[in-house]
């Protein structure tokens, strides 16, 4: 009888136990209708290591090896973006080995490389590294009541459609923030509504629609701005003097360090969540307003006194 199939440790020692009541190998193969040779090999096994257990096989060699692997890494890190398909025909064209998509795609995952959406963070020099972390230091020592002085400001671009296109790379899981993993972004920029606004922990100030300038006022606390040119300009600063208004320092192209960042995720999420979408701009900016009130206190004080930790 031919052998299909490998046996199950199970089944090798079926074969072993009918071996030790004193079967023979021909009677042992009409009870359990295994082959001949395979009864026979199974018990010469036995006798000669007591094992039942099949010995692990090394398989088929992998078709990448150490050597390989390391180039492969090269070609990964010169550009984080690539695709499967563009590394290995860069991989082919360096090494002359024939390698397949699959095989690239299944050697960077042994690797611990995947393909992950990068993240979006602002483009910071090296110059403005060091202010933020001067900013940073400043203020380290801040207590609650006063981050609740702040007023926070900022302005978003709110589009009909999602139209950022998702870009990924190849990276190890703790690589996510890695310079060379991140996308830069630079403020502004594209179609649809821009919006202006401010809270603190006080409450909501309503959305101003931005269509070129627009001034700002603030009660009697710091009042926090990104230094862009509309803030910066003779008329906001001379306005701003004149009413006395006390700015909190502010390193530029820092929006991390804006909790209103979370703000605009948040009324995103709202406007995500309806089921009937705007159909032009003047609909958006309605919605934008009618969600942003919607925001519950609790969300935007959290973020107050998430700066205290």
């Amino acid at each position: 009888m031919a052998k299909t199939k490998e046996l199950s440790t199970f089944e090798r020692g079926r074969v072993i136990g009918f071996h030790d009541a004193g079967d023979s190998e021909r009677t042992i193969s009409r009870k359990t209708g295994y082959g001949k040779t395979t009864i026979h090999n199974i018990i010469t096994k036995y006798h000669k290591t007591g094992a039942l257990t099949v010995a692990s096989r090394s398989g088929r060699p992998k078709k990448l090896n150490e050597r390989d692997k390391r180039h492969l890494k090269v070609v990964l890190t010169q550009n984080r973006r690539i695709s499967a398909e563009k590394m290995q025909k860069d991989f082919i064209e360096s090494t002359g080995k024939e390698v397949s998509k699959s095989t690239v795609r299944r050697t960077l995952y042994e690797m611990g490389y995947h393909s992950r959406t990068a993240l979006r963070k602002p483009l910071i020099s090296e110059p403005n590294r060091k202010i933020r972390l001067s900013w940073a230091r400043e203020r380290r020592f801040w207590t609650i009541n006063d981050w609740k002085k702040v007023v926070w400001s900022d302005e978003s671009r709110f589009t009909l459609f999602q139209s950022d296109k998702k870009i990924h790379v190849w990276r190890l899981p703790k690589e996510s923030h890695d310079v060379n993993c991140l996308v830069p972004t630079i403020k502004h920029g594209g179609g649809g509504v821009m919006i202006w606004g401010c809270f603190s922990w006080y409450g909501l100030d309503p959305l101003v629609r931005i269509d070129e300038q627009f001034e700002e006022e603030n009660g009697e606390y710091f009042f926090q701005q990104d230094n862009t040119p509309i803030h910066t300009s003779l008329r906001t600063r001379t306005f701003m003097e004149e009413v006395a208004i006390t700015q909190l320092p502010w390193a530029g192209q820092s929006p991390d360090f804006n909790p209103i960042k979370h703000m605009w995720d948040e009324l995103e999420r709202y406007i995500r969540a309806r089921t009937n979408s705007p159909k032009n701009l003047g609909e958006l900016e309605s919605l934008l307003q009618e969600c942003w009130l919607q925001i519950q206190r609790e969300v935007y004080q959290k973020l107050v006194e998430s700066m205290n930790r």
